[in-house]
């Protein structure tokens, strides 16, 4: 009998071995880093949990026993990146012989590590944070706010001569500078990135933003004509995606604050909610590319050039909160072929910014003037959201901290 088993065992294929899977010790912190990066990539609304376990090449099952629901994870990773903030502002015990300066060198030194450690998953906290509950949404502010009183503090004690509005402005600016690396692809090596970051929050610290008093924003003109049906559907949508985000508004919305009497009279005008987007995001790029050429024509200097972009610039974006905003917040949501060309068009607007950055201070790589030039149009919409119309921030400050971005200092007056 043992010899007939023998030749069956030579005579038959041995069956392979059963491969057994085991569960990593750290599961839960792959599940949360994946889906971070998932988040980061196509937005809260973009994403299922179908498509995270996919990406763990795990069963839907294997997620929910870590997590209850994508919700449980997009909001481990908001309150996550909040608690860096909040970690980033500490000082160490050492820190109490340290000058001002130096201790407000080492939180700008750890602000910046932090945020290039976690630069595909920033603007997650920057866009998408209206989609946390409440309760939430107010412990996510509130870290952020202690972060920047924080901040707000360290300032003061290196420039005691300022106001309060003045230290606020000026911390709230350093954060959108550094998180704005979230919103795009330009790239420098993580030393350069990390020294000219730094350099910028510097150049707003010290910079002298006294000026008169610009008249532009308050005077109003003559009131304007009931807009054409399509302008006042881009309008109402830009509006409706501002205040719900753009998964949370239907086009029978759009059609009842439009006073359309049903969903269908808005495709007369538009083929679908995606395309109010594009045409949105189109009419805004256009205008921004229309000033170039005059603005570089009509300029003694580089800097003049630039002055007078960033002027046009902050009006426009005052003029339209709510676009600027959508701008950066829903640009996932447009279709894909209108994607590239937006994207395209975006470049272009950015290349020629970073010419006249790159000429007006020949000490930076067209690379490094692309990233400062992407600094300055984040600030614009993050001061307007922190601020709005409540006068600490008004439209001629503005500018003299994108020229202090963008130049390193405030042009002349």
């Amino acid at each position: 009998m043992t010899s007939e088993m023998t030749s069956k065992q030579i005579d038959e294929p041995a069956a392979p071995a059963r491969q057994i899977r085991r569960r990593p010790k750290n599961r839960r912190a792959q599940i949360a880093a994946e889906s971070a990066a998932a988040f980061g990539a196509h937005g809260y609304h973009g994403v299922s949990m179908d498509d995270i376990a996919r990406r763990l090449d795990i069963s839907s099952a294997a997620l929910y026993r870590h997590f209850p629901s994508k919700y449980a994870l997009f909001r481990e990773e908001l309150l996550r990146l909040s608690g860096l903030a909040l970690s980033a502002v500490e000082l160490p015990p050492e820190a109490e012989g340290w000058s001002p300066r130096e201790r407000l060198d080492h939180v700008f030194d750890a602000i910046i590590a932090a945020t290039v450690t976690n630069r595909p998953t920033v603007a997650l906290a920057r866009w998408e944070r209206r989609y946390l509950e409440p309760a939430d949404f107010t412990e996510f502010t509130g870290q952020f706010v202690t972060a920047i009183a924080a901040l707000r503090g360290l300032i003061r004690d290196v420039r005691p001569e300022l106001d309060g509005h003045d230290r606020a402005v000026r911390a709230v600016s350093v954060f959108a500078v550094v998180s704005s690396i979230g919103d795009h692809h330009a790239s420098l090596s993580a030393k350069t990135l990390a020294q000219l970051l730094k350099s910028t929050c510097w150049a707003l610290v010290d910079a002298d933003l006294r000026g008169e008093p610009s008249t532009a924003a308050a005077r109003r003109g003559p009131d304007l004509p009931q807009p054409f049906k399509h302008e006042l559907l881009l309008r109402k949508a830009v509006e409706l995606f501002h205040e719900r985000g753009y998964p949370n508004v239907s086009m029978e919305d759009i059609a009842v604050a439009a006073d359309l009497s049903a969903a269908s009279a808005v495709y007369r005008y538009y083929r679908s909610k995606s395309d109010l987007l594009a045409a949105a995001f189109r009419r805004a790029a256009d205008r921004v590319s229309a000033a170039i050429p005059t603005a570089i024509n009509t300029a003694g200097t580089p800097a003049e050039a630039l002055g007078t972009l960033i002027d046009l610039y902050v009006a426009g974006s005052f003029d339209e909160r709510a676009l600027t905003f959508v701008y950066y917040a829903e640009f996932t949501h447009v279709d894909q072929a209108d994607q590239v060309t937006l994207r395209h068009l975006q470049q272009l607007i950015i290349t020629e910014w970073a010419k006249l950055v790159a000429e007006a201070r020949p000490e930076l790589s067209i690379g490094e003037a692309r990233i400062l030039v992407h600094a300055a149009f984040s600030l614009v919409v993050d001061l307007g959201r922190v601020f709005g119309d409540d006068g600490i921030c008004p439209q001629d400050l503005v500018v003299r901290l994108l020229q202090t971005v963008t130049l390193g200092r405030p042009l002349p007056r």
